[in-house]
């Protein structure tokens, strides 16, 4: 490093001590002399790039005097489209879904995928997007994105703009993933890179936490933090030169989701939404989904660990459950209503958990392994936009169609799980257009189906294809 660089980061550093002793966050720069140049100035950057008046703000409320505020009395469920329609809506669907495929076609869609996370909860040290997800091919998730994408673009006549939001941590594997899989037979052109923002991990005493003697602790901020990166990375100034008016949002660990679903896309254009949601009907009162409901009217989303028992449990008339509409994570947005978004920079409110994150401590220099949560992290969700939106609403789909999620290494939301729920939807497409599957005495199916993207977008498109006879045990491909 130069003697010109020398100056410049000594020079900032006595700027930026002056500013942190203002926020009494001057500790963060105790080892800064035994730092090498390159980690002076990239601890030196890293302070610079946050907004401490905003992180004293938030100190002050989510960590030194947080309450948790939460109306019971104003909360309903929230009204839904039902998956079929009933008899009088069955033109407003059959119009929605031409208007999906005008719009789909016309390219005034994009694809938005949130994958800022890594598969640390799946023992996968890489983008979760790398992960294998596919029942026989193994397929990583990108990959079954992508060909999802390359069959609408097939059938659509058009091109379809990709955005894909990584974090930091994961964006320079993830490019250098799509880059060696030559993007996956899609044009790189169309497919548009970029982190979300971070945040730093606090004390529970409001001080900021050091990773280590070079580096802040910071995480992302949430996948609320979207519409902020969309902005600041230039995607939504992309979406506008491309004519795209619509965004398809998802989420990275979800193989099954349909990315562009024209009657979703319809009935949201139709209804002249700002924000639209797709819901299942919850396996049981405590799953672990977010709840939609009506508060204060407007459509919004309470979390499972948030919501009230009495509502949880609560039942109607005929004994179902009252707040039946689990979130998926997948959603509609309007490109209009995304952008009003970042205008106000406090229009979504952060979420606060309090996490084990490992920590320098100051006083003796050495790295601190918690055994118990000791630092509160603060997030923000896309859903809370939806209670800003003049119009909204939500549609129901099936579990088997559209979400199989891999979260958790075993279990419930597993690679195990996910794969059996993709067997069992190749299942019913085959079964749809009339051909035998063989199943177990207790329903489940007695083979490994894959059908990949490039094959069908859904059961229609296997009409009229050859296929083969599927026996007892067989592990097919198509």
């Amino acid at each position: 490093m130069n003697s010109k660089s020398t100056k410049s980061s000594l020079i900032d550093y006595e700027k930026l001590m002056g500013l942190l002793k203002s926020y009494d966050q001057n500790y963060l720069l105790t080892y800064f002399s035994e730092l090498s140049q390159e980690q002076k100035t990239s601890l030196l950057e890293q302070i610079k790039n946050q907004d401490w008046e905003t992180l004293k703000l938030l100190i002050e409320r989510y960590v030194k005097d947080y309450t948790v505020a939460l109306d019971h009395y104003d909360i309903s469920p929230a009204p839904y489209y039902p998956a079929q329609p009933a008899l009088k809506d069955e033109a407003k669907y059959q119009e929605a879904i031409k208007l999906g495929k005008t719009l789909i076609a016309g390219g005034q869609v994009a694809a938005f995928t949130v994958a800022g996370g890594q598969g640390s909860r799946l023992g996968w040290d890489a983008p979760k997007g790398t992960f294998a997800a596919t029942p026989l091919r193994e397929k990583p998730l990108f990959q079954v994105f992508a060909e999802q994408l390359k069959k609408a673009e097939q059938n659509f006549g058009c091109a379809l703009p990709w955005y894909i939001m990584t974090s930091p941590m994961n964006d320079a594997d993830t490019r250098a993933f799509f880059k060696s899989h030559n993007y996956f037979g899609l044009n790189a052109k169309n497919i548009m890179f970029f982190p979300q923002g971070t945040l730093p991990s606090f004390s529970t005493e409001g001080k900021v936490l050091l990773q280590d003697k070079a580096n802040l602790a910071l995480s992302p901020d949430g996948h609320g933090g979207s519409f902020k990166a969309l902005k600041k990375s230039g995607a939504i100034a992309d979406m506008k030169k491309r004519g795209v008016e619509y965004i398809s949002y998802f989420q990275v660990d979800n193989p099954n989701v349909k990315i562009m679903d024209p009657l979703f896309i319809g009935l949201h254009a139709l209804d002249g939404a700002d924000m639209s949601a797709k819901m299942l009907p919850k396996a049981s009162a405590k799953e672990k989904v977010g709840n939609f409901c009506l508060i204060g009217g407007k459509l919004g989303i309470i979390e499972y660990s948030d919501m009230p028992s009495e509502l949880t449990d609560a039942k109607n008339d005929k004994g179902d459950l009252l707040y039946n509409a689990g979130s998926i994570a997948i959603h509609m947005i309007s490109l209009a209503f995304a952008e009003s978004i970042t205008e106000d920079p406090d229009s979504l409110p952060y979420h606060r958990a309090l996490k084990k994150v490992p920590y320098l401590d100051i006083t003796t220099g050495k790295i601190v392994e918690p055994k118990e949560p000791n630092a509160i992290k603060l997030e923000r969700f896309i859903f809370d936009a939806l209670p800003l939106a003049e119009q909204a609403f939500i549609l129901e789909t099936d579990r088997v169609e559209e979400f199989a999620p891999i979260k958790n290494a075993e279990g419930n939301d597993s690679p195990a799980s996910s794969r059996e729920l993709q067997t069992e939807r190749a299942a019913r497409w085959l079964e749809h257009v009339g051909y035998s599957v063989p199943r177990k005495a207790d329903g489940s199916v007695d083979a490994i189906i894959e059908i990949s993207p490039l094959t069908a977008s859904c059961a229609d498109d296997l009409k009229g294809l050859e296929l083969p006879k599927i026996k007892p045990g067989d592990k097919v491909y198509l």
